[in-house]
């Protein structure tokens, strides 16, 4: 796959087949859309190109709330695109200006002007331009004077339930960490950098990376222990995840903290990238210490149970 990030200078795309979208999270909805495109580019001699937009628009467009948070950063967008197969990436940097362009002058100087497309394939009421009044009956007006055929790919489902981002993000903030991967096709993961925490793990015998995530704009999963799996250095290790406060210990700050089974290396300034397997249950206070090491005890067979 060949990534361009600007519109600038771009080569000649033979009979290209586009599609558009920000596919925060590369999810399911998205894979049948771009599977779409590879199909249409091979039944019609062409190229698959994968258009999408950084930052996510909403950033841009409404900066004032300040609530959105992303499933997959730039280059973690990239890393599952890639794996999808598609010709050609072109990261379009999304500013003010480019969001005031109207429905018309998006299609006329953005799509036609830089990538003079073969096919036009939209996903599920897909809409463009400043008052989103850009649609798929407008793309179809002007198939003849532009030279392309539009098509649009029926909404996607999973189990009944509609694939999106948004449900996506709405299923990991209620905790339905199986829900979400099943949507997205893959296991949600986060990446971020091991800092010094303040070593209470270690002294009950559950020692602990806490981690500093990469992107303030990652979601972050409901508080909670999690089973998961993580890579690092090439390395798949075994897991358990805790996101919250530790009340039985500390209580007032905020952690990411994984507790590595069966390792034991200094990874101080190392990253690791953490992938959510299953909510093994809620972060709780407990009596004592000695019943949060029981209670510790119990989810570590249940993560060797969930990861065999």
């Amino acid at each position: 796959m060949k990534v361009y990030r600007s519109i600038n200078n771009l080569p000649s795309f033979k009979n290209p087949v586009i599609t558009i979208g920000t596919f925060d999270g590369v999810h399911k909805g998205h894979h049948h859309l771009i599977q779409k495109i590879k199909s249409l580019a091979n039944e019609n001699e062409g190229e698959s190109v994968l258009i999408t937009f950084d930052p996510h628009p909403r950033l841009i467009i409404h900066p004032e709330e300040n609530s959105l948070r992303i499933l997959t950063t730039l280059s973690e967008k990239i890393s599952l695109l890639e794996t999808e197969g598609v010709d050609h990436l072109i990261v379009v940097p999304f500013t003010k200006e480019f969001s005031l362009l109207t429905a018309k002058d998006y299609l006329k100087n953005f799509l036609i002007e830089n990538f003079h497309p073969f096919i036009i394939l939209t996903g599920y009421n897909h809409s463009f331009g400043h008052h989103r009044d850009g649609n798929i009956e407008m793309l179809r007006k002007f198939e003849t004077e532009y030279h392309y055929k539009v098509e649009e790919l029926s909404k996607q489902l999973v189990d009944d339930i509609a694939v999106s981002s948004t449900r996506i993000r709405i299923a990991l903030n209620e905790s339905d960490i199986e829900l979400a991967n099943q949507l997205l096709g893959h296991s949600y993961s986060i990446a971020g950098t091991v800092v010094h925490g303040q070593h209470l793990g270690n002294k009950i015998g559950f020692p602990t990376a806490n981690i500093l995530i990469n992107d303030s704009l990652k979601l972050i999963p409901a508080d909670g222990v999690y089973a998961v799996l993580v890579n690092y250095n090439n390395e798949k290790l075994k897991g358990m995840m805790n996101i919250g406060y530790r009340p039985t210990v500390d209580g007032l700050h905020h952690k990411l903290e994984v507790h590595l089974l069966d390792f034991n290396k200094n990874l101080y300034g190392e990253e690791l990238e953490i992938h959510f397997v299953k909510r093994l249950r809620d972060e709780k206070k407990f009596s004592s210490v000695d019943d949060l090491k029981d209670q510790l005890k119990l989810d570590k067979e249940n993560t060797v149970f969930v990861l065999k």
